[in-house]
């Protein structure tokens, strides 16, 4: 059965100088006492990692040193060197082994993945914090069918201007008026070609 925990924050791990400290003060625990103390080691790993397995690994540590008490306990023998007794120191011992084993190898990698953690941690550029979200929306601009509605521009003022260009009065061209004077000196001659007819033949017919 394998469990993750739960996530921890990348906070900075403590300094490696008081790991080695701590690993000594374990592992002196359970060798002073014989094996009977082996659990403190998985109690100390499993309050550090927080996962499932290390708690069941520690409950389990914890029943075998029990198991070895009681039959170290329960020997009829005055040195305990019956039966009983050495089942008993077998299993405190091996148990004592395993547990030391695992808890140096596990408490290692888990902190130093703790620290890869957080030395890819993003920082700021130039150690400045960043700026925190703003829990408002910033409003957007007005939409019309669908455009951005362009800004106001300044009124067009427009610029003067030269007048505008009169063209001069229509004048007749030089040719239309000859051809006016032309015709109306034709019509003079016919009129008086014309008034002159009556006389002539009044002229013969008197002389008759």
């Amino acid at each position: 059965m394998q469990g993750h925990g739960h996530g921890q924050p990348a906070t900075k791990p403590p300094h490696p100088a008081v790991l080695v400290l701590l690993r000594v003060l374990f592992v002196a625990i359970g060798f002073l006492s014989v094996g009977f103390l082996s659990w403190a080691m998985l109690l100390r790993l499993a309050a550090v990692t927080r996962r499932v397995l290390d708690w069941w690994l520690f409950a389990a540590a914890m029943t075998a040193d029990v198991v070895s008490f009681a039959l170290v306990g329960s020997d009829p023998s005055d040195d305990a060197s019956g039966a009983r007794g050495t089942g008993g120191m077998c299993l405190v011992l091996i148990t004592l082994v395993a547990v030391t084993t695992y808890y140096l190898i596990a408490e290692i990698r888990h902190y130093a993945r703790r620290r890869g953690e957080f030395e890819a941690r993003p920082i700021p550029a130039y150690g400045y914090p960043r700026p925190a979200a703003s829990p408002y929306p910033t409003p957007a601009a007005p939409v019309l069918s669908g455009l951005p509605t362009p800004p106001p521009t300044a009124p067009h003022t427009p610029v003067p201007g030269p007048p505008p260009v009169v063209p001069p009065p229509h004048r007749p061209a030089p040719a239309r008026i000859d051809q006016v004077r032309a015709e109306l000196d034709e019509l003079s001659d016919y009129l008086r070609k014309h008034d002159g007819r009556p006389d002539e033949r009044h002229t013969d017919g008197s002389g008759r």
